[in-house]
């Protein structure tokens, strides 16, 4: 299989490279219970799998993603003749940057969202994800293969595809998705941690979601939150400091 740079193969494996360092950031940071979203007791009584059971959903995932990556850069290879894409302006690439990412998160939106409209769809596919009551960083990508075909590399194709970025472009766009989705997860409230002060959709944004009484709401990811304030979904919270350290993101009733 030829490629015209080695940009292909880089965007193919460098996000996931991303997604083991930065989740083993995490892990190497212990169990920081001042910053945790629930307590280290939540997480071994409400998540039904095990750690190990959820790093080899994580690369069965990660197997497909790069299947389909090849098969996508050669697509586009074959459709250039071979010939190399020169980068755009820093501009266009910013647009492009931005392009990729209200893609992502439409596409996400609504494929999520119908991931839990449909009770067969949710039973048979997205239940597994929502195994882990209690996020953390490794698990950010544990989900049944179809669902991660669907949402993450078939969203990501066509995030790539309608953008028009470069492959080069790619490595950093996934690569940035990837830390996004992955921090999302994290379970843990970090003072100073810009994605938290940037994105509205952060961990504890995403926390209310997988909680029984937030799994109709918050449905938008990775980025952004305008979806679900469009249609309704959006679930506002407080952020509170629990006794005994930590934090806990909780619901605000919405009026009628």
């Amino acid at each position: 299989m030829a490629f015209g740079v080695s940009d292909e193969l880089l965007g193919t494996f460098v996000p996931i490279m991303v997604y083991w360092i930065y989740s083993g950031i995490y892990v190497m940071l212990g169990d920081m219970n001042d910053y945790r979203l629930h307590t280290k007791a939540e997480e071994d009584t409400k998540n039904v799998v095990s750690k190990r059971t959820v790093v080899k959903g994580v690369l069965v995932q990660q197997a497909f993603q790069i299947a389909v990556s090849l098969i996508l850069f050669t697509f586009v290879s074959e459709s250039s003749g071979g010939a190399i894409r020169p980068q755009p302006a820093f501009w266009v690439t910013v647009l492009q940057f931005v392009v990729a990412m209200v893609v992502m998160d439409t596409w996400q939106y609504f494929m999520h969202r119908l991931m839990h409209v449909n009770k067969f769809l949710y039973k048979h596919v997205h239940s597994k994800h929502h195994t882990l009551v209690v996020p953390y960083a490794f698990g950010a990508l544990y989900n049944h293969p179809l669902e991660g075909l669907i949402l993450d590399t078939i969203g990501g194709a066509i995030s790539f595809l309608i953008s028009g970025m470069t492959p080069r472009t790619a490595i950093f766009f996934f690569s940035f998705a990837t830390v996004k989705t992955v921090d999302d997860h994290c379970g843990l409230w970090l003072p100073g941690n810009l994605l938290h002060i940037l994105f509205n959709n952060n961990s504890a944004y995403h926390d209310i979601h997988h909680q029984l009484y937030g799994t109709k709401y918050n449905f938008s990811q990775p980025f952004f939150v305008a979806w679900d304030k469009i249609l309704g979904t959006y679930m506002p919270y407080s952020l509170e400091k629990r006794k005994g350290g930590g934090f806990e993101a909780r619901p605000i009733k919405k009026a009628h």
